[in-house]
């Protein structure tokens, strides 16, 4: 019997099911661990004032993209290797984002293949690209995803060196990657940071000549710094995903809720703004909308529903945050998308 309400009961149902290194792998914080504890309460120490007898005129959630129309503005982030979490894997997932109207984004080490997972969603995903060392071996796995019909690119560009690892069991692995990206080998007495990993990340001059290789839209992932967003503007990409990568990456980071307004002013409209890392509820949606946000990006909770129910899991995630994000305007008095963003929040 069901007496949490349904993200957490579906995080409890997730770590009773989970092999407890699977659970700790898709929980773990970078550094000492309190990242996601701080993202999560940016969103939620933003307060909202309720706005009664408001006549809503023609409610919708509808949120448009890059030309393309979504029933809600709820995407679904990129999570590497979903067959970890269930057999349904990406394919499951893809297929409730479609049930759902919404968007997904297929990961670099998505565990099913690309063009599975596309064409089992009856819908054009969009894909997030990590490097992969070099230009050559990153237009590989590239291109692979354009054939495949991905109708956007979000390259990831803030995790260069990882500490959320795990050793994959049988018959899991990045299954669109040609050959897994490894460290360099290094010498006695060198870094294996700045020797080894590092010497494999990207740098702006990648992005410059990522962005003449696409003719659809381009995304950079994982920018928390007002001077990042504005060269990314400048480099001609037509998205910014504001976030730390739910806390994975960097620890003693500020929440993605403090920057974020930073950057909407700095971008000033120029380009779609895309945020994640501790959305846990509608209301947070609402609250990043209402902050200048085009649309928000969830990553462990619809894990969570994953590992829980499978697809159907999913889908019951997704509902649930449309749902709340449909009480919260319904509470503030606002009937879509743009009326959010002249709401104001109270600290």
């Amino acid at each position: 019997m069901q007496s949490l309400p349904l993200l957490p009961y579906f995080a409890q149902q997730a770590r009773t099911k989970l092999p407890a290194n699977i659970w700790q792998y898709l929980q773990s914080d970078a550094g000492l661990g309190a990242q996601l504890q701080t993202n999560e309460a940016g969103w939620q120490a933003k307060k909202l004032l309720p706005r009664p007898l408001q006549v809503l005129h023609h409610p919708s959630t509808q949120c448009e993209l890059f030309g393309e129309q979504w029933a809600h503005p709820i995407m679904l982030a990129p999570v590497a290797y979903q067959k970890l979490f269930h057999a349904d894997g990406e394919i499951g997932t893809a297929v409730a984002c479609n049930a759902q109207q919404g968007q997904m984004m297929v990961s670099s080490l998505a565990s099913q293949p690309v063009e599975e997972i596309i064409n089992q969603a009856q819908q054009a995903l969009w894909f997030q690209l990590y490097w992969q060392g070099s230009r050559e071996a990153t237009a590989v796995l590239l291109n692979k995803a354009l054939a495949a019909g991905a109708s956007a690119i979000v390259f990831t560009v803030d995790a260069p060196v990882k500490q959320a690892l795990i050793d994959l069991p049988a018959g899991i692995a990045a299954v669109n990657l040609a050959r897994p990206l490894s460290m360099q080998p290094i010498s006695a007495g060198q870094s294996p940071v700045f020797d080894g990993w590092m010497t494999q990340a990207p740098t702006w001059d990648d992005v410059a000549w990522l962005r003449q290789q696409l003719k659809v839209p381009l995304l950079i992932k994982g920018l928390m710094h007002v001077d990042d967003a504005k060269r990314t503007l400048a480099l001609g990409c037509e998205g910014v995903v504001v976030s730390n990568h739910g806390g994975r990456v960097l620890d003693s980071t500020p929440s993605v809720a403090a920057v974020l307004p930073g950057i909407v002013a700095a971008v000033g409209g120029q380009c779609k703004i895309l945020v994640d890392s501790g959305i846990r509820s509608g209301q947070d949606v609402f609250k990043a909308l209402a902050m200048g946000a085009d649309a928000v990006c969830i990553g462990r909770p619809y894990v969570w529903g994953l590992a829980a129910e499978g697809a159907m899991g999913v889908a019951k995630v997704i509902r649930t945050l449309r749902d709340e994000l449909e009480m919260t305007m319904a509470l503030t008095g606002v009937s879509n998308l743009a009326e959010i963003r002249k709401v104001e929040l109270y600290a």
